[in-house]
This record gives C-alpha cells, sequence and structure tokens, in this order.
C-alpha cells in the first residue's frame, strides 16, 4: 500500500481553496469600499468648496461672492470649471481660500492643473431667495446623493 496524496485529494483541496476565496471576495466587495472611498473624498471637497465660497461672502462683508470676470454665484446650476457654460470660480478661491481646487476622484475630464486649466466635477447654484449656495457631486457612487447647503 502506498502512502501520499492522490489527484482527487489534490482537486478536491484546490476547488475548496477557491470556494473560500470566493466567498472572502464576495464579503469584502473591494468594488464597494473603493466606491465608498470615493464618495468619502467627494463629501470632504463639497464641504472644503461650501466653506471657501463663505469665507469669501463673509471676508467681503457684502452678502455676496465677489469675483472679478465671473460674478455672484449662479442662480442655475453650473458645473465649477473653465469653458463656455461653466462657472469660472478657481481664480476667485486658489490661492486665498483653497490651495488648489478639488475635483472628483471619478468624473471624466476632471483634474486641477491650474487656474486657468480645471474641471472639478462638481456644481454649484445660488439660491436666489435664501442666499444659500449648493454644492454637489453628481458623480456620487452607490446611489448617493452628496450635495451640501450653506
Amino acid at each position: 500500500m502506498r502512502k501520499g496524496i492522490t489527484i482527487i485529494e489534490i482537486v478536491v483541496a484546490i476547488a475548496l481553496a477557491a470556494v473560500i476565496f470566493g466567498l472572502g471576495v464576495a464579503a469584502l466587495n473591494p468594488g464597494g469600499q473603493l466606491a465608498s472611498a470615493r464618495n468619502s473624498q467627494r463629501t470632504a471637497h463639497v464641504n472644503a468648496l461650501v466653506n471657501a465660497i463663505r469665507a469669501n461672502i463673509t471676508d467681503n462683508r457684502t452678502g455676496a461672492f465677489l469675483c472679478a470676470g465671473t460674478g455672484d454665484i449662479p442662480t442655475s446650476s453650473k458645473k465649477m470649471a473653465v469653458g463656455q457654460g461653466n462657472y469660472d470660480i478657481a481664480p476667485c478661491l486658489v490661492p486665498v481660500y483653497l490651495f488648489a481646487m478639488p475635483f472628483d476622484p471619478s468624473a471624466t475630464n476632471a483634474r486641477y492643473a491650474s487656474n486657468a486649466d480645471y474641471d472639478t466635477g462638481y456644481f454649484v447654484i445660488k439660491n436666489a431667495s435664501t442666499g444659500q449656495v449648493t454644492v454637489s457631486a453628481p458623480s456620487a457612487e452607490l446611489g448617493k446623493t452628496i450635495s451640501v447647503i450653506r
């Protein structure tokens, strides 16, 4: 009688290891964890942008956001980016209120190279009657809505 491991035993061990690995990956859900981390980053960015806008309003003591060239915060939702149809806010915030413009971690074309070359992927709007400013992250994942109003 020979002693040793048979091929059947090896196949069963490999199949069992594969099942355990598959269950572990499903339980950890790395895709969901990464999406959740990106949402946390978006929340921090949106808060930083709203805080910088409010600091500008407070510093100017006028109750309005002062920005040479672009004027007050728009009353219709606009993307904070350079280019036609966007709201070019970076020169009003960087470097006085922000070190650099935050940008969405996964939105298409989102970047910050300079105040003349950026696309945050975030949107801003001012409520004309209350003066409240809303910054939102439309690329939020996992069905979340990320928006801050102040």
